[in-house]
């Protein structure tokens, strides 16, 4: 829903990726302006922050391209199809890159990305109980797995190592939901 200030007037797909489809939204304003805007199409994520018995918290450690290095992240992974659950979807990528599984998974936080342009949302679940089994990477993916203290993680999220956004806001969710 739109407020009277401001009006689509129309959208343009300009590109089409695997991940993302970005449109030029032209739009009308109240006082008689016009602009284009950027806007990208997300169908949406779903993200885990994995707890160990012993309270250790399971991170993945992946190349990512945009930023031409690997970072360390919780597992997380885009939707088959837009409709399917967030839990459904966390519950896969645990198993996909760490090796282990859940049936004790509890919704966390939801966040939206970047919301100036993009309208990615990531439902974010805390999985404990885990149950080793074996990752199941995509043919693509390269992820090693290493445990953590949350004192370990967030010294790294207040040094700048962790600067990824979906694990930054879950492991301090995590701490303030469960530990406080």
């Amino acid at each position: 829903m739109m407020s009277d200030e401001v009006k689509r007037t129309g959208r343009e797909l300009v590109y089409e990726g695997a991940i993302l489809k970005v449109y030029k939204d032209h739009m009308e304003f109240a006082n008689g302006n016009t602009a284009d805007w950027d806007y990208i199409h997300h169908d949406g994520a779903a993200a885990v922050v994995p707890v160990l018995d012993d309270g250790r918290i399971l991170m993945v450690s992946q190349y990512r391209n945009a930023l031409e290095r690997y970072t360390l992240e919780i597992p997380a992974g885009k939707l088959d199809d837009p409709n399917e659950p967030g839990l459904e979807c966390s519950r896969r990528e645990l198993e996909e890159e760490t090796g282990y599984k859940s049936e004790n998974l509890e919704w966390l936080i939801t966040l939206r990305t970047t919301v100036a342009f993009c309208n990615e949302k990531i439902e974010i679940y805390v999985a404990k109980d885990l149950i080793p089994t074996h990752q199941h990477l995509d043919e693509d993916e390269y992820v090693d797995v290493k445990a953590y203290t949350l004192a370990e993680l967030k010294e790294m999220i207040f040094t700048g190592k962790i600067e990824d956004s979906k694990t930054v806001a879950a492991i301090l969710a995590y701490e303030s939901k469960y530990l406080q």
